[in-house]
């Protein structure tokens, strides 16, 4: 959705989240994944953690990318950060000691309070790809959130009998799959 001249449609204007939106958004309203980064780290979204990798930029942008454009208007921006201050108090809760990190019963409780109920295969896989000597930060736990709820969406629209079994084709699977 673009806003000439940044100015916003009505209401907008006194979203705080507006103006770090519209800082870095291009004349057509919209950002891309290096944008979205700095727009991230200077609206404090990603709090007293680091700045999100690019990767995980690109990953947040491809989760919300419904027009496929590979950028985010405002309104994916706004709900990017309510989902975002979700994983960010899931994840506070469960990094107990404070260190910025969570181990792997935490992340397997932190995953089960968001309703995904995965084996320990799946768990182990998890902790393969996201953490660095058993302990998972907060950029890759974000990025393992959003990957998550990206496959879980698109196997819910093949699972049409909502039965857990969907039938992907090969190409199906790898649009999936290398999308998120």
């Amino acid at each position: 959705m673009a806003y000439s001249g940044y100015g916003g449609a009505p209401g907008m204007q006194q979203d705080p989240l507006f103006g770090y939106f519209s800082a870095v958004a291009g004349q057509d309203g919209q950002i891309s994944a290096d944008e979205l980064q700095r727009c991230l780290t200077q609206s404090g979204i990603s709090g007293s953690y680091q700045p999100f990798s690019l990767e995980t930029c690109i990953l947040m942008i491809s989760m919300l990318d419904r027009d496929m454009s590979g950028t985010m208007g405002f309104n994916e921006f706004k709900e990017l950060s309510q989902v975002l201050n979700a994983w960010r108090m899931t994840f506070a809760s469960f990094d107990r000691d404070h260190s910025g990190t969570v181990e792997g019963p935490e992340l397997q409780q932190a995953i089960a309070s968001m309703g995904y109920h995965l084996s320990p295969q799946a768990m182990n896989c998890i902790m393969k790809r996201y953490s660095n000597g058993g302990r998972i930060r907060f950029d890759d736990f974000i990025s393992c959130c959003v990957r998550l709820r990206a496959l879980t969406d698109q196997f819910r629209r093949r699972d049409t009998s909502q039965t857990g079994n969907a039938t992907f084709q090969y190409d199906d699977f790898i649009q999936v799959t290398m999308s998120v």
